[in-house]
């Protein structure tokens, strides 16, 4: 086979996500003209009413204002750090034929904000200085904000791949080149390293990032102490380097592994704000770090005294210009001297893949780049903090949860191929795979080590038999197709076991499911003992692939007045939204029930895999068996679970 070119090929890469980019623009477009206020309440990507806070300059000298959410606090929203959002108020709008009073008129604000910091309900948004933030504060009108398209993100991407495709002679050419070629990667040659701390397979992967002058990959399975083994490596490679710079695709997954970091005693300065929000990650933000310098107060006095001068300027005044760039300089200055000080302490420098274009990392360069969950990152998004390295260590595993791409032709044209994949499948030797897991029961975990990883994935022993109860099978599967309503929680005849559309974005909900899902939990609770899962903690997550699933169980758990004890211990998510999580009991509700067997994307198998891995000590499956068994691998996990529940 003819091999093509790494310029061929990177061109297709950008031929893809420019079609990536007009799918998504269009369907942002529909959404902000088409989509009904509550369907983007519902969907998680506004907040409407809002009230809207004071406004303050933040560190990065920005104009910065504070909204609050005052209404849906229940639904899980989007919004995060480093995103931009759109200010709306809703006015009547009055149709010029009848007078009549007709759907309130949505009217935008004419610029966009980013989203700085969120937490709960609270969100802190910069904005340009220009903007009117009195017609915020003062508004007659309801006031909301919603999600802008992300056009940065792209931009950075298209820059990244431009950038690749341009290299010659140095040493990102060398990375590309190398990256598309069955080219061998080089290697250090030095006695490999002993952790007694870790497992065989996560000691050798640390020594295979120390051995690697180009790049290695550790490939970690669902438990098998992924994070654990890259801050080894990152630790390790700390001794040999001054610096590292570590990213990841989302921000959630940079906070996690900055915690360890820290945890660890290692010097992290986190450039954009985290998501998950408590006082230790805030302490090594960038933004925390800067304001807490001892030359803060001064370098404010002074941007303080250029607003006021500013305000203040007198026609014909002489000496403005003088003043000001006194001002000017002697900020420059003072901000210099801070970062020099915040980026020699740091030992490493961590950011989300698109936070890497940073301009506070102009012209910086590590030895080292360290991308975590790499296989859950689009390839063009991995570029741009490549031009900063001269290695880089991937990990994470592409037999889970895959990069979103939206647009359905990109995605079969091979958008969703990640990097880390290409470079496995042309280099198998730089990849090493944990093998010994210590999250699941040996049961629960023998399905996917077969079905994804070769059957390579063992149990460590103390956890191989661990169990709520014994005598208690890890894992059933609760067959919906021959329940009838009265099996729900209200024996509510209007209730079927089949589902129903609810629109393109939510997908499929099937309500007697969700109360047959509750109904099992309580049920399971109880053989327990409710004292017992109390004293324990026991935590249960609910999953569902679908939105709109996910809504309806959380509504159900706050009605049924039974779980009110315990729902401070019951999480209900989406598979994305479990990703690297963990509970003792898992129940997935399918949701899918039809004659035809349509299981839309519950065919992308690796969204399953993070579904069936996340459970600890009980796995109970809800699903129509009929539906769901004419595709051979839920066909194989029947049968997998029926012979462990016959099996005495």
């Amino acid at each position: 086979m003819e091999q093509t070119s790494p310029i061929q090929a990177l061109l297709q890469q950008r031929t893809l996500l420019q079609l990536e980019y007009y799918t998504e623009k269009e369907a942002f477009r529909k959404l902000t003209e088409q989509m009904g206020m509550q369907r983007k309440l519902k969907r998680g990507d506004a907040w409407f009413p809002l009230r809207v806070g004071k406004s303050f300059y933040n560190s990065l000298n920005q104009t910065a204002i504070e909204v609050f959410r005052t209404s849906d606090q229940d639904i899980e929203h989007n919004f995060e750090f480093g995103r931009p959002v759109m200010f709306f108020k809703l006015g009547d709008c009055k149709s010029p034929q009848t007078e009549k009073k007709e759907e309130k008129k949505v009217k935008y604000f004419s610029f966009t904000g980013t989203v700085s910091y969120v937490d709960g309900d609270r969100m802190v948004i910069t904005v340009p200085d220009s903007a009117p933030l009195l017609d915020l504060q003062q508004s007659t009108e309801p006031i909301g904000v919603q999600l802008s398209f992300d056009e940065t993100s792209y931009k950075l991407m298209f820059e990244a791949l431009d950038r690749v495709m341009k290299a010659k002679n140095n040493r990102l050419a060398y990375l590309r080149d190398l990256f598309y070629s069955h080219q061998k990667a080089g290697k250090f040659n030095f006695a490999p390293m002993k952790f007694p701390w870790l497992n065989p397979t996560q000691e050798r992967a640390v020594n295979e990032v120390l051995w690697a002058k180009d790049v290695a990959i550790v490939h970690g399975p669902p438990g098998t102490g992924k994070t654990t083994t890259l801050v080894e490596a990152i630790n390790e490679t700390l001794m040999r380097e001054s610096q590292v710079l570590v990213c990841a695709q989302s921000n959630m997954a940079v906070d996690w592994i900055s915690e360890k970091l820290v945890d660890r005693g290692i010097n992290v300065l986190r450039i954009g704000n985290p998501t998950r929000v408590n006082d230790k990650m805030l302490g090594f933000t960038y933004e925390r770090r800067f304001e807490s310098h001892p030359d803060y107060p001064q370098l404010w006095a002074i941007r303080k005294a250029i607003r006021e001068l500013r305000k203040n300027r007198k026609k014909g005044s002489e000496n403005y210009h003088q003043k000001m760039e006194r001002l000017k300089s002697r900020a420059a200055e003072i901000e210099i001297r801070i970062n020099s000080e915040l980026f020699g302490e740091a030992r490493v420098i961590a950011c989300t893949l698109v936070g890497s274009a940073h301009r506070l990392l102009e012209g910086m360069k590590f030895g080292t780049l360290f991308i975590d969950e790499a296989a859950q990152a689009l390839e063009a998004a991995c570029w741009i903090p490549m031009r900063r390295a001269s290695r880089v260590i991937l990990a994470g595993d592409h037999c889970q949860l895959p990069p979103t791409v939206k647009s359905i032709a990109a995605l079969r044209a091979g958008l969703g191929k990640t990097l880390m994949e290409r470079i496995a499948e042309n280099k198998p030797e730089v990849v090493t795979l944990l093998r010994i897991q210590y999250r699941m029961n040996e049961e629960i975990m023998r399905f996917s080590s077969d079905w994804f990883y070769g059957g390579k994935v063992e149990s460590a022993p103390q956890i191989k038999y661990r169990s709520v109860l014994d005598y208690d099978h890890p894992i059933t599967w609760i067959d919906t197709s021959d329940k009838e309503p009265s099996d729900t929680i209200e024996e509510n005849e209007d209730l079927n076991f089949k589902e129903q559309f609810v629109g393109e974005s939510f997908g499929r909900i099937n309500k007697a499911e969700a109360e047959l899902t509750l109904l099992t939990l309580a049920e399971y609770y109880t053989k327990i003992g409710k004292q017992r899962v109390l004293n324990e903690s026991i935590d249960v997550g609910i999953i569902s692939p679908y939105r709109a699933q996910v809504q309806y169980l959380k509504k159900l758990i706050k009605k049924y007045e039974f779980f009110k004890p315990y729902r401070r211990l019951i999480s209900v998510n989406t598979v994305d939204g479990f990703q690297g999580q963990e509970r003792d009991v898992i129940l997935i509700s399918l949701v899918r029930s039809n004659d035809e067997g349509q299981i839309g994307f519950l065919k992308d198998l690796r969204r399953m895999n993070v579904a069936i891995t996340r459970a600890r000590m009980k796995l109970i499956i809800l699903g129509n068996k009929n539906t769901m068994t004419q595709h051979p691998f839920y066909k194989k996990l029947w049968e997998y679970v029926e012979a462990i529940n016959h099996y005495e």
